[in-house]
Order: structure tokens, then C-alpha cells, then sequence
């Protein structure tokens, strides 16, 4: 009986775990990843041995390959600068009998192959972008394997995809990351600290003095980025984190995981918060600046405010026993007052 042809997708991922392998091998995970992939389907098994053998014969075909000196130009140029002089191949001077039109199709066949095989790879080949969202325009992105990435104002993340890993680096601010499934592990790298991702959505916020870390579904690891230290904190869905930037003392305490993704309603959920890193959030999403001295950027509120509603920001502010609060064009300058009592949680 004759078979089917292996779907696109089937033959896309061997050559995926072709190239794998051809950069330096397979981890124990990714190994046993690729063992279970292998004996899935017979169609597996079909595309991967498939795929070494085209590699095999071209690499022989691209051996055979004749030098054709009449259309080679050099340039000359001083070896300075950028420029970088190329190495020469030695030009044959025997002789050789005519190509027979046989082996010129396998050149052509190898050819395709060459350009069939890499247009392939691509997709799966390092990739290498950079993301930033401006003051006041908090951004959904869609990244190229199907996460999602809330990136919340005034934040920047770098992402460097390849066929083994997904790798996120959050250089300032705050994303939320939707994770699509793939059989490449994620990981976001912020602030000295690694978070694994188990199959999950979950937030990273890099505050002044600490990362916060949010689960809303599924499960990460944290662990320091030199990966010397273990896991930090292990989460599950309804637990955020609180690590130290200065020696990666963790709290983790529960919290509702509708809370987490408020921002991205530009709503300013916090509990138990300090005011410096609640006016950080408003502050990202506003022209008027909320400016705190530094004993009352210490105290700790409780809340839930929409971003954009500055009147109920500063009636909020205003209930406070232990803040003065002075208003202005630019903006709410709010400072300590001497002996006052502890503050008023408003929600």
C-alpha cells in the first residue's frame, strides 16, 4: 500500500532535530525529548533518516563541484579597517574530462536541495529581536513561536530564539509572557535571576530594590542566572515572588491571579506595596508625575486604581492620616507627615 507523504510539519521538525544535533548534541532532556518524537510515528523515523541522507549526498555533490576560474573576480584591498581578505582556493591545472549531463543535474538537484534545506532551517534558526514599549503605550506582542508578551510602558525585552532553547531577557520594566506550547524549553533572564518556564502564563516585574515574580497559571522555577545557587523559589499558579536584588532573599506569599494581569487594563493593583514602586507604575503611564520623597516612597498601601483616573489617585492619597499631599500642573508631590499614624488601606 502506498503511503502518504509526511505532512510539511512532520518534515519540518526533522530537519529542526537534524540541525540540532549538527550544532553539538542533544542534552539528557532534549534527548529523551527527541526519543519520544522519534518513535511517535514511523513518518518520523521516515523524514529524519530522510533528511541525513540528503545532507550525506550533498556534502558529496558540493565535493564534486567543479572550480570555474573564468568568473572568479578579486578584489584587492588593504587588510584594514573592516575588510577582511578571503581565502583563495588553489586553482586545479589538470585537466578534466567534460561533466556528463548526468552529473550536471545532480549539481542541479543538490542545488535545490541546498535551497529546499535552508529555507527549512530558518525557521527554526537562531533569531534575534529586540522589543520596547514607549512611555504611556503598554504593548501586546506576539513573539515568532506563538507566545504572547504583555510588555507594559516604558519596558524593553530582547528575545534570541534557535532551534534548541527560547531565550527572553527583560532589560527594564515589566512583561507578562502567554506561553505557547513547543518542545523547546523558556526561559526570561531579568536582574541576575532565570525563570524556567513549566507551561504557564506568568509576569516578571523588575522593581528598584527586587524582582517580582507572578504565576497566574502553571508553574516556574527561579534560580540565579550563574545557575550556582538551585532554585530559589518554585511557583505555582496564585504565587508571586519577591527576590532581593542584593542577595536573593525570597518571599513568596499567595495572591488572586486576576490581580497579577490587572496592568494590562492599565488598572494599578498593589497589597501591601511600597508607594515609590506604586508611583513607578503610575508614572510609567502618565504625563503628570506622581513625585514621592523618600520616607514617604517607604510606606507601604494597599489598593486598587485605574492608572488613567487621576482624581481617585489623588483622593486615595489624600486619605492617607500619615502623607501630606500638595498638587500641581506638573503633577502630585507627596511627602511624610512627622508622627503620623500607620497608613489606611483603601481598595
Amino acid at each position: 500500500m502506498d503511503r502518504s507523504p509526511p505532512t510539511a510539519h512532520i518534515a519540518q521538525e526533522a530537519l529542526e532535530w537534524y540541525a540540532l544535533q549538527r550544532q553539538g548534541g542533544l542534552d539528557a532532556s532534549q534527548q529523551a525529548h527527541f526519543m519520544d518524537w522519534l518513535v511517535t510515528s514511523p513518518d518520523h523515523l521516515r523524514e529524519y533518516l530522510a533528511v541525513g541522507r540528503f545532507a550525506a549526498e550533498l556534502a558529496e555533490a558540493m565535493l564534486e563541484l567543479p572550480v570555474d576560474t573564468s568568473s572568479m573576480e578579486v578584489c584587492a584591498a588593504p587588510a584594514s579597517g573592516n575588510v577582511v581578505a578571503l581565502p583563495v582556493r588553489p586553482v586545479r591545472t589538470h585537466t578534466e574530462p567534460p561533466r556528463s549531463r548526468s552529473r550536471i543535474g545532480r549539481f542541479a538537484i543538490a542545488a535545490v536541495v541546498v535551497l529546499a534545506f535552508g529555507a527549512a532551517l530558518r525557521i527554526g534558526w537562531p533569531q534575534s529581536t529586540r522589543y520596547v514599549a514607549a512611555h504611556g503605550t503598554p504593548t501586546r506582542i506576539e513573539l515568532p513561536d506563538g507566545t504572547v508578551a504583555h510588555l507594559n510602558a516604558e519596558s524593553a525585552l530582547r528575545i534570541r530564539f534557535s532551534v534548541w532553547q527560547r531565550r527572553i531577557e527583560l532589560e527594564r520594566g515589566q512583561a507578562s509572557f502567554v506561553v505557547a506550547e513547543d518542545r523547546r524549553p523558556l526561559s526570561v533572564y531579568a536582574a541576575g535571576l532565570v525563570v524556567r518556564d513549566i507551561g504557564t502564563t506568568f509576569d516578571v516585574s523588575l522593581q528598584r530594590e527586587q524582582a517580582r515574580i507572578a504565576v497566574t497559571e502553571g508553574r516556574v522555577h527561579i534560580a540565579g542566572d550563574d545557575e550556582a545557587g538551585g532554585v530559589l523559589a518554585d511557583l505555582r499558579a496564585g504565587q508571586t515572588a519577591r527576590v532581593a536584588y542584593r542577595d536573593h532573599a525570597v518571599s513568596v506569599r499567595d495572591e488572586d491571579p486576576n490581580t497579577m494581569t490587572a496592568w494590562w487594563t492599565r488598572r494599578i493593583v498593589f497589597r501591601d506595596e511600597a508607594l515609590r514602586d506604586v508611583a513607578d507604575q503610575f508614572n510609567r503611564l502618565n504625563t503628570q508625575r506622581l513625585d514621592v520623597d523618600g520616607a514617604a516612597g517607604a510606606l507601604r498601601l494597599t489598593g486598587n486604581l485605574r492608572a488613567d483616573d487621576l482624581d481617585s489617585i489623588r483622593a486615595f492619597l489624600d486619605q492617607q492620616p500619615s502623607l501630606v499631599t500638595r498638587h500641581s500642573p506638573d503633577g502630585i508631590h507627596v511627602s511624610a507627615r512627622s508622627q503620623a499614624p500607620g497608613a489606611t488601606a483603601v481598595r
